[in-house]
């Protein structure tokens, strides 16, 4: 009986160990995005779900609001950033357990909801009807700093000035895009190939000798000390499943 009872008390303990270890193993991660990630990311969540069994709670944002949130003690365990600066800034301030990697290369657009012609887009922006242009704030969101330069080796940013309407991320100059709040913006390819968005979009390459390459880079934050699943996300970005994701929104990998 004792023999019986010392079995079934063992297997018990077993089977919580058991169930423990893998809790732990799986445990799930935050994950803070740059907003131009929000539509790839979705797939590379589902994907890495079905792949680890781990869950991710996403964080998006523009990437310099991120850092910041970061710097005052959000507990975040990964952050994407839409430029290698930021990411780079908190290794050097000691915020990261993981040097800062380059996972994908952002591709700059010009786009809008009419039907314009996008041949000579620098002088397009001059005429009347085009009212205002969006852009990310180029102190936070990187795209709108690559546009800021595009605009500037074009020569026009002093000349449509007065038309720009700053978006706080990438999102938002989507919005400001797609209602029609602007005539034209500068945004990432991956809005066009979100197939989540229903708009019909005229659009044109911005030609990427114009800005300074959009390398986006990636960080595994002090938060994640613990947190083995954070590493498992880390190497699986930079893994051939997640590139092929990536290539299928518009993003350039190596």
């Amino acid at each position: 009986m004792m023999i019986k009872l010392f079995t079934k008390t063992f297997s018990l303990i077993f089977i919580a160990l058991c169930f423990s270890a893998a809790v732990v193993n799986a445990q799930s991660i935050k994950v803070a995005i740059a907003a131009n990630l929000q539509p790839v990311m979705k797939d590379l969540k589902r994907d890495f779900k079905a792949r680890t069994k781990i869950d991710i709670d996403v964080i998006s944002g523009s990437s310099g609001n991120l850092a910041t949130q970061i710097r005052h003690g959000a507990p975040y365990d990964v952050f994407l950033s839409a430029d290698r600066d930021f990411p780079q800034a908190l290794q050097k301030d000691g915020f990261t357990i993981k040097n800062a990697v380059v996972y994908a290369q952002g591709v700059l657009i010009i786009c809008s909801i009419q039907n314009l012609d996008f041949t000579n887009w620098n002088k397009l922006l001059l005429t009347n009807p085009v009212k205002k242009v969006a852009i990310g704030n180029p102190a936070i969101a990187p795209y709108g700093k690559a546009a800021q330069q595009a605009l500037t080796k074009a020569g026009v940013y002093d000349k449509v000035k007065s038309k720009v309407v700053f978006g706080e991320s990438i999102t938002q100059v989507n919005t400001y895009i797609t209602t029609g709040v602007v005539q034209v913006g500068f945004t990432t390819l991956s809005l066009i190939k979100d197939g989540a968005n229903k708009q019909k979009l005229f659009y044109k390459l911005v030609d990427n000798k114009t800005y300074a390459p959009i390398e986006q880079a990636m960080v595994v934050l002090k938060h994640a000390k613990q947190n083995a699943s954070a590493e498992k996300f880390y190497r699986y970005i930079l893994s051939a499943p997640a590139k092929k994701i990536f290539k299928a929104y518009g993003y350039n990998t190596l």
